[in-house]
């Protein structure tokens, strides 16, 4: 859900693939339960690393030679793939069609579990947590990260998140905004945004993502925001089915073309590079350049001295405000979330032992480390309630605390075709291709394309 460094080649797939192929070489019953064995075993390992996201690689890192070593004969090949959100989801569905290249262990996002259970690429874990004592620590809503339609356990959250607004306090200040800034309403952040723009017309007032470049961001620090701070939502629970024809999407597509076409987001051909966030957390924010952007609660991940961007003052600079509804109707204040799994895959023929290299990242101590240094939202109640989490950065009472006012994506098999249809509605009206309602009826197309005529109710 973060936006990474995009597209990778072809030919470095196939790579990374033919590397993978050895995964889960054993017996041919595939027993991964036993260890000590005369076999070898191989467990492939697979994940996103990029620039911003290094610490499952580190994690892994870490205990790799902690299980080779409690596990004789078994040895752990991680396969990092270096890529966008999108092309690793490509990358790494792609190598689901072969038993030979189809991992282990993989890092799976939350919003594409359901459509990977469907699709035959995860393993039902039920028997697996029923005997894992740590399953107890794990939350309830958390749990439901990884459930598919059927009820069942099929991946283990690693965290979860939220968004807010990360503002620069130097820029707002300067410009006569009081701070602490709050927002009450998309008026109120058009207000300031103005307001930014006649003080120093070069910098940047307010960013949201747009477009099919920043992928699933455009989504849970864009889009989705703005629809859930309306009357609207994208799914009807009770029916089960998808709505289409509302004002809240065709509002949250007018609010996007105004911050655009009124100069306050960054330039177009910015904004469609998938890149931006670097710009954001690297320098604009920094520098003072930018007024504020919306963004996850793991943003000051970026910044710290094991992240991208270290910036030891950044706490001093950068304030948070909470997004506000459409017109500070109740609750006043709205944020999405998300997050990440582990999944133990349908064709790994050591399903166990995938297990046990699962269960050992997500223990207490590995687990602690990772939320903190990925500034996660706790998944597990002894890491929530640690003293170390608690103090880990400026922000993390704040993000926790929206967790009251957050929504999640609709949890369907649909969602990922859905989404890109989304990503495409705001791509046409940022660059001017078509009207906030256009975009909207095209979309609304779209969705029946997806999920068929039985599954859209109109409003």
């Amino acid at each position: 859900m973060r936006h990474v460094i995009r597209n990778t080649s072809v030919l470095a797939l196939a790579s990374t693939l033919a590397l993978a192929g050895c995964s889960s070489s054993g017996d041919d019953e595939g027993d991964g339960g036993e260890t000590g064995g005369s076999e070898a075993e191989t467990i492939t390992v697979m994940y996103q690393r990029t620039e911003g996201i290094t610490a499952l690689d580190e994690l892994f890192n870490q205990i790799k030679p902690e299980f080779e070593a409690a596990h004789e004969g078994v040895t752990v090949e991680l396969t990092p793939i270096e890529a966008a959100e999108d092309d690793y989801a490509t990358q790494l569905a792609l190598s689901h069609q072969s038993a030979d290249t189809a991992p282990d262990v993989f890092y799976e996002d939350t919003f594409r579990v359901r459509s990977d259970v469907e699709a035959g690429y995860l393993l039902n874990l039920d028997d697996y947590v029923a005997e894992w004592e740590d399953w107890e620590q794990f939350n309830e809503g958390a749990r439901g990260a990884g459930r598919g339609d059927d009820g069942s356990i099929y991946a283990i959250p690693l965290g979860t998140d939220t968004r807010g607004i990360f503002y620069s306090e130097p820029l707002l200040e300067a410009v006569g905004v009081e701070l602490p800034w709050q927002p009450e309403s998309w008026q109120d952040i058009l207000d300031t945004a103005e307001q930014i723009k006649t003080h120093d017309p070069d910098v940047v007032p307010f960013h949201m993502y747009a477009g099919k470049p920043a992928g699933e961001g455009t989504l849970m620090q864009s889009f989705l925001p703005l629809m859930y701070g309306t009357e609207d939502r994208l799914y009807d629970e009770e029916s089960q089915t998808w709505n289409t024809g509302t004002q809240g999407f065709e509002d949250a597509l007018t609010f996007l073309d105004t911050l655009y076409d009124d100069g306050y987001a960054v330039p177009v051909e910015e904004a469609l590079d998938a890149n931006l966030w670097q710009t954001i957390f690297d320098t604009r924010l920094p520098d003072a350049q930018l007024g504020g952007v919306v963004e996850g609660s793991y943003g000051s991940s970026f910044w710290e001295e094991s992240g991208p961007f270290p910036w030891p003052e950044y706490a001093d600079d950068i304030g948070v405000a909470a997004f506000p509804t459409q017109n500070g109707q109740a609750p006043g204040k709205v944020s999405m979330s998300g997050g990440w799994t582990l999944a133990v895959g349908a064709q790994s023929e050591a399903p166990d032992l995938a297990f046990e290299f699962l269960a050992m990242a997500m223990n207490f101590e590995n687990s602690l480390a990772y939320t903190i240094q990925n500034s996660q939202i706790a998944v597990r109640d002894d890491v929530a309630a640690d003293a170390s989490y608690l103090e880990a950065n400026p922000y993390v009472e704040f993000f926790t605390d929206l967790v009251e006012v957050t929504h999640f994506r609709p949890a369907t098999a649909d969602y990922p075709r859905i989404s890109a249809a989304i990503q495409e509605a705001t791509e046409q009206v940022v660059t001017g291709a078509a009207e906030p309602a256009e975009a909207a009826a095209a979309y609304d197309d779209a969705l029946v394309g997806i999920v068929g005529d039985d599954g859209v109710s109109g409003s």
